[in-house]
């Protein structure tokens, strides 16, 4: 049972890795449109950051148009080089995540970063923050997931999980957590660290992000299974949406109780609309033909 417990996050490891390397080389013109969105959130006004791998760098969408944020390099260990993640704050402060540079970086409004920990974290996969400015970080090569607190840069243990990904606080303050390679997949983190399963069986194929509505109902997106898991506050899970126009569901995020989808294979974010259709938010770039 020990070795099935370290063989598994390194299974889960490896399995990022290779999806980086799958990712698709073109798209260095950013006029081109997205290009591999993994992440979507939503500012105070309503508009969107997304995090974009291949671009690499963040996107703003307001009003039906993406405009490009920060424009990141090629050049590894730059910032955003590698971007997984973003999350905005209640103050607006704009958060994401880049294991090229294994930190944090705070993205201003002229589009300037500012790493945060000084490279304490290893593959920063996604990021939370509650009402009050705490920074939650899910650290993929450490297992870990990490909590900064308002005003400091120094990240300290919340808890160990076998390969965490996808965090959310909901409006109670409290952190969900998916455990990608967990027999519980997706838990509940308290505030001293205790985790609490909520599903206890692996009912998902590869779940990557939770988003968590108003009444208690839970979210995860699944790529493998091309689709969205609903998980009832009992812990009951079905299949709330799949099959096209979704392609690769990835990233998650909730806007005025919608959910949001960044999918990175369909190269575009989508809106859950009331009558539970999938509807972009921005028309998909085409695929460019593979260089050769």
């Amino acid at each position: 049972m020990q070795i099935v417990s370290l063989v598994r996050p390194l299974v889960v490891a490896l399995s990022v890795v290779a999806a980086h390397a799958a990712v698709p080389a073109h798209g260095a013109d950013p006029a081109g449109g997205l290009e591999y969105p993994l992440a979507v959130a939503p500012a105070t006004d309503g508009s969107l950051f997304v995090a974009d791998r291949v671009m690499p760098g963040l996107w703003h969408i307001a009003e039906g148009k993406a405009a490009v944020h920060f424009q990141g390099s090629k050049t590894f260990r730059t910032p955003l080089n590698a971007v997984r993640t973003v999350a905005v704050g209640p103050d607006g402060t704009v958060w994401a995540g880049d294991p090229a540079t294994r930190d944090v970086h705070r993205v201003a409004a002229d589009g300037t970063t500012q790493p945060l920990t000084g490279g304490k974290i290893g593959i920063p996969i996604d990021i939370a923050v509650d009402s009050q400015g705490t920074l939650f970080v899910s650290d993929l090569e450490t297992q870990r997931v990490w909590r900064i607190l308002a005003g400091s840069a120094e990240p300290v243990q919340l808890a160990v999980l076998a390969a965490p990904r996808g965090l959310f606080v909901d409006a109670s303050d409290q952190l969900w957590a998916v455990a990608a390679s967990g027999d519980a997949p997706l838990v509940r983190i308290a505030a001293d660290g205790t985790v609490t399963p909520v599903v206890k069986s692996r009912a998902f194929e590869f779940p990557h992000d939770v988003v968590v509505t108003a009444d208690g109902t839970a979210y995860v997106s699944d790529n493998y299974a091309v689709a969205v898991w609903k998980v009832a506050p009992d812990g009951t899970v079905t299949k709330w949406l799949s099959g096209a126009p979704l392609a690769g569901p990835v990233g998650l995020a909730l806007r005025n109780g919608r959910v949001l989808v960044a999918d990175p294979k369909a190269r575009t974010v989508f809106e859950i609309d009331d009558a539970g259709k999938a509807v972009p938010l921005l028309p998909a770039a085409p695929v460019a033909p593979a260089a050769g």
